[in-house]
C-alpha cells in the first residue's frame, strides 16, 4: 500500500524538550501557565489566545476512532466557544506528573476515551466558562449572574456591552479555578450531541499529519530490530563484525536478552545489514510447540474438573441432565495479530540528564513509566510526546510497551543520538500481542415445549489478564474475569439472557504466545460462541431465532430494544429477496447494547456475498452520531476480516505468518453496505462506541451463512473451510 506522506522536521529546540512534533504544551510561568504559543490557560483544559483561537488540551490518544473530536466537542459544548477557532493540544505525561495528573488518565483503551472522561473534561470546559464570564463581570463591574457566553462573546444585556474571550482570557486566568459547576443537560446540548467534522481529516488527507514513522531529527540514526522468532528465546550470539563495514552502518548492539538490532544512517541500510547479520538463538523448549499441541491443551480443558466460574444460577448441570432435549456444540477461535498499517516505532533519545521518546501510543502513561524502567531515570528527566498512531487496536496499549523499552535501550547505547527504531512489517507480525486462542462447548437443555432451561458454557483457552496483569487475577483468586466478556455475572460485559439455570466458567489454558488486547477483546469470540448457538437452540425448540431470543431478553429491555431495531430495519419477518438469507446477533459490551443483523448470499456454495449489516447500538450518549456510524462500519471491516481471513498458527514455537500475503484483509470491494441505527437511551452510564459493533458482525454472518447452505460452521477464519469472500 502506498501513502503520501510529507515529511516532518523537528527543530533542534524540539529535540532539547519542550516542543514536540509541533505540538504546544504548556509551561509554567511566573503567576499564570501558557500555552507553547503564549495562551494563557484558563484552567488545565482550556487556554485562549488574543485572536481568540481556543487550545483544548485531550490526553486520550487518536488512532482514526475520533476520540479527540468527541473530546473537544464536549469541552466547546460547556465552554460556548467558537468551534471554528479550535485546536488540539496533547500535554505530556511528564508535565503531567508535575501538575499531580490534572488531566487524569491517558489510556485510550476499552473504548473508554470518552466514557471515563466525559464528565471531567465537560467540567474543565463550564469551569473556563464561568473564569471567562467572571473576568469580564470584573472587569464591567456587574455581577457576573447579569452576563451571558456564546460562540466566544460574552455580552452584558443591561448595558448591551460584549466582548470576547480572547480579550478576557489573560484576566480569567489569574482566577481561581470554581469546582462546583453545573454542566448541561444533554437534551440542551448545541454542539455535543452533532454529526460535525473531525478536527484531524484535513491533515490526514492532504498529508500534513506526523506519524511517528514521519519523525525526522537533525542528527536521526534509524535502527532496525530482529527479535528471538520463538517467545521465550534468548540470544545466544551473534558477529557484528559480518557487517560493521557496510554502507551506513553506525553499531550493531544486543537489546535485552532476546534482540539484536543495527544502527544506521537510514532504516534500509539498518534493515539491509540486519538481513545479512549472523545470529544464533538459543530458543529452548518453546520451539517445541506448534498450532496442534496448543490445540489439544484447550480441548482437555473443556472437560476438565477445574474451571474459573464467571457467571453462575440455579442448577445448569441437574437442569441439563433432566432436560427433555440437549443440544451440544463445540466452537474455537485463533491467535489473531493486530496489523496496524503503521507498524512499531519509537524514536528516543538518551543522555545522563534526560531521556525522551515521540511516537505513537495508545496511553502516554504506561509509555512514560517504561521510559522511566528502561532508562534507570527520575521522572522529572524523563518525557513522552506523542504522534498520531497509525493504527492501535490496543497493541499501543501499553501491556507491554516492547517496542518504547527496545527503543531506550538501544538510545542508551548511543548517548546524546536521537534513535528512530521501526519495526519491520515482518517483525510486528512474528512478535505481536496476540488475540488469545479459545475454544468453547456449550451445552443447552430444553424442556418440551422449547423452554431454554439450562445452559452450560465452558471456556478453555487463554488469559490476557494473566500475562498483563496479573495482580487482578490474583484478587480474583486466580480468575480473569475478562475472559468472560460478553457472558459474565454483572457490569458492563454482562450476560444478555436470562436463563434459569446457568454455568458460564473458564478452564484457564496459557500458552507461550504472548496474548493482548485486541480490539472488542474477549468479546470477539464469545459473541460467536454463544450467538451461533443461541441459534442451534432456536432450531431445535422449533422457533424463530428472533422470537427465541426475545423471550430470553425479557429482563434485558435495552438489549431487546437493540435486537428489535437492527431486526426490523433489516427486515424480520418479512421475506428476503430470492437468494439471501438473514442473521442476527446481541450483546452487552463495554456498558452499550449492541445488535447485528445481516444478509448474504451464497454462490456455488463457498462463495460469499455479504450484502448488507444493520448494526444497532446503545450507548446511552451519542457525542457524534457521524462518527459513530464510521466507527460501527470500520468495527465491521475488523470484524468480518478476522471472520474470513484472519488466523496466526504456531510452528516450531513462532507464528507462521509474517505479512499481508499470508494474513489477509477484506478490500474495499468485498465491504457489505452498513447501516446504523443509534438508540441513545441516556441514564447514569456511558457506553463505548469503538469496540462493542465488532462482535456482532460474525456470528449474525455465520447465522446466515447457515441458513444459506445447512452448513454449521464452528471455527474461524472461514477460509478454512473452503469459504471466499466475495
Amino acid at each position: 500500500m502506498q501513502m503520501n506522506r510529507r515529511t516532518f522536521i523537528v527543530s533542534s529546540a524540539a529535540v532539547t524538550g519542550g516542543l514536540a512534533l509541533g505540538l504546544r504544551l504548556p509551561f509554567g510561568g511566573p503567576s499564570i501557565a501558557r500555552a507553547q504559543d503564549g495562551s494563557p490557560e484558563v484552567g488545565v483544559w482550556v487556554a485562549i489566545g488574543p485572536d481568540d483561537s481556543v487550545n483544548i488540551r485531550v490526553v486520550r490518544s487518536e488512532m482514526g476512532q475520533g476520540t479527540i473530536t468527541g473530546l473537544a466537542q464536549l469541552v466547546a459544548e460547556e465552554l460556548e466557544c467558537d468551534w471554528s477557532k479550535v485546536k488540539i493540544e496533547y500535554p505530556t505525561p511528564g508535565e503531567s506528573v508535575k501538575r499531580k495528573r490534572a488531566w487524569g488518565d491517558f489510556s485510550t483503551g476499552g473504548s473508554r476515551g470518552i466514557r471515563e472522561s466525559h464528565e471531567y473534561v465537560r467540567k474543565g470546559g463550564a469551569a473556563a466558562r464561568v473564569m471567562l464570564v467572571q473576568a469580564a463581570a470584573d472587569q464591567w463591574k456587574v455581577p457576573a449572574s447579569e452576563c451571558t457566553a456564546a460562540n466566544s462573546v460574552i455580552t452584558h444585556a443591561p448595558s448591551k456591552r460584549r466582548t470576547t474571550y480572547g480579550k478576557v482570557a489573560e484576566a480569567a486566568a489569574r482566577l481561581p479555578v470554581p469546582q462546583d459547576v453545573k454542566l448541561k443537560d444533554p437534551k440542551d446540548w448545541k454542539l455535543a450531541g452533532k454529526p460535525v467534522k473531525r478536527l484531524d481529516t484535513r491533515d490526514k488527507v492532504t498529508g500534513k499529519m506526523v506519524y511517528g514513522i514521519d519523525l525526522k531529527m537533525p542528527g536521526l540514526l534509524n535502527a532496525a530490530i530482529k527479535a528471538c522468532p520463538v517467545f521465550g528465546g534468548t540470544v545466544k550470539s551473534f558477529d557484528a563484525g559480518a557487517v560493521s563495514s557496510m554502507q551506513g552502518v553506525r553499531k550493531v548492539v544486543q537489546v535485552g536478552d532476546n534482540a539484536v538490532a543495527v544502527v544506521a544512517q537510514t532504516w534500509w541500510q539498518a534493515k539491509t545489514a540486519l538481513d545479512k547479520l549472523p545470529i544464533v538463538w538459543d530458543e529452548g523448549d518453546n520451539a517445541k510447540v506448534s498450532s496442534a499441541t496448543i490445540a489439544e491443551m484447550l480441548k482437555a480443558g473443556l472437560d476438565a474438573d477445574q474451571a474459573f466460574v464467571g457467571n453462575q444460577n440455579g442448577n445448569a448441570k441437574e437442569a441439563l441432565a433432566g432436560a427433555a432435549k440437549k443440544v451440544e456444540a463445540v466452537y474455537a477461535y485463533p491467535f489473531q495479530n493486530h496489523a496496524c498499517m503503521e507498524p512499531m516505532n519509537i524514536t528516543a533519545r538518551y543522555t545522563p540528564q534526560k531521556c525522551e521518546i515521540w511516537g505513537p501510543t495508545q496511553n502516554g502513561e504506561a509509555a512514560f513509566a517504561a521510559v522511566l524502567d528502561a532508562s534507570g531515570l527520575p521522572a522529572d528527566k524523563v518525557d513522552v510526546y506523542k504522534t498520531m498512531l497509525g493504527g492501535g487496536f490496543g497493541r499501543r496499549g501499553g501491556y507491554p510497551n516492547d517496542y518504547v523499552t527496545q527503543a531506550v535501550l538501544i538510545a542508551k547505547q548511543l548517548p546524546g543520538t536521537p534513535i528512530k527504531l521501526l519495526w519491520s512489517r515482518e517483525e510486528d507480525m512474528l512478535h505481536g500481542r496476540y488475540h488469545p486462542v479459545m475454544q468453547c462447548k456449550l451445552v443447552g437443555g430444553l424442556d418440551a415445549t422449547g423452554n431454554l432451561t439450562g445452559l452450560h458454557m465452558r471456556l478453555s483457552g487463554q488469559s490476557i489478564l494473566a500475562a498483563v496483569r496479573p495482580a487482578v487475577v490474583q484478587e480474583q483468586k486466580g480468575r480473569d474475569p475478562l475472559s468472560f466478556q460478553g457472558v459474565f455475572e454483572s457490569g458492563e460485559h454482562s450476560f444478555s439472557y436470562t436463563v434459569p439455570n446457568l454455568l458460564i466458567d473458564h478452564a484457564m489454558r496459557n500458552t507461550h504466545v504472548p496474548p493482548g488486547f485486541w480490539r472488542g477483546v474477549n468479546i470477539n469470540q464469545n459473541a460467536i460462541f454463544i450467538e451461533c448457538f443461541m441459534d442451534e437452540l432456536a432450531e431445535a425448540a422449533g422457533q424463530d431465532a428472533l422470537e427465541f431470543r426475545r423471550k430470553l431478553l425479557a429482563n434485558n429491555p435495552r438489549g431487546l430494544g437493540v435486537l428489535n431495531a437492527a431486526a426490523e430495519k433489516i427486515g424480520w419477518g418479512t421475506p428476503a429477496p430470492q437468494g439471501v438469507y438473514r442473521g442476527l446477533a446481541v450483546l452487552k459490551a463495554f456498558n452499550s447494547y449492541v445488535a447485528g443483523a445481516a444478509e448474504i448470499s451464497v454462490s456455488d456454495g463457498n462463495k460469499v456475498k455479504v450484502r448488507r449489516i444493520v448494526g444497532a447500538t446503545d450507548p446511552g450518549y451519542a457525542v457524534n452520531p457521524a462518527q459513530i456510524e464510521r466507527q460501527v462500519a470500520g468495527s465491521f471491516v475488523y470484524g468480518l476480516s478476522a471472520l474470513f481471513f484472519q488466523e496466526c498458527t504456531v510452528k516450531d514455537g513462532q507464528i507462521e505468518q509474517t505479512n499481508f500475503h499470508d494474513y489477509n484483509s477484506m478490500r474495499i470491494a468485498q465491504m457489505p453496505k452498513v447501516e446504523t441505527v443509534l438508540l441513545p437511551t441516556g441514564g447514569t452510564v456511558w457506553g463505548g462506541i469503538g469496540e462493542p459493533t465488532i462482535c456482532v458482525a460474525a456470528p449474525a454472518v455465520l447465522n446466515a451463512f447457515y441458513r444459506a447452505t445447512g452448513k454449521r460452521l464452528r471455527s474461524v477464519p472461514l477460509k478454512n473451510h473452503g469459504v471466499e469472500l466475495i
